[in-house]
């Protein structure tokens, strides 16, 4: 099971839904469910996807048959595909990770789905919290 936070996934869905019928595609990290204010009722050490970073520009450079080479290895484990074409799968040209999230038209709860990197079908949890405040040291 993959968890990820019902905002995160709002924010993802509505972009996709913008950006449609272009394809969407970010790179996912996630936040120890241990880290949350609030419990989660999840193993301390069980990831919970909270963030996305937006993709550089060159990726045709720094992207090799679907794995992102400027990711360093045990980082960005997971990705966020729109799939404009209606298909809830992982197909031979996305961009993989261990898990992906793939969301369809119209892009609402019932249209996004989750797959390990072989397309296998992954169940996904959404969780209603938020992940702890962050900031960026002076």
């Amino acid at each position: 099971m993959i968890y990820v936070t019902r905002d995160l996934l709002t924010v993802l869905r509505e972009r996709a839904a913008n950006e449609d019928p272009e394809e969407v595609n970010v790179r996912l990290s996630a936040t120890a469910a241990g880290e949350f204010e609030t419990d989660l009722g999840l193993d301390p050490e069980t990831p919970v996807v909270t963030h996305f970073t937006l993709p550089s520009v060159g990726g045709s450079v720094s992207s090799v048959f679907g794995v992102d080479l400027g990711t360093p290895a045990g980082e960005g484990g997971a990705r966020f595909l729109s799939h404009p074409d209606g298909f809830l799968g992982v197909s031979r040209t996305d961009d993989l990770a261990g898990v992906v999230i793939v969301a369809v038209p119209p892009y609402d709860d019932d249209s996004v789905a989750a797959f390990d990197r072989s397309g296998d079908g992954v169940e996904l949890g959404v969780v209603d919290a938020a992940p702890p405040d962050e900031s960026v040291p002076e």
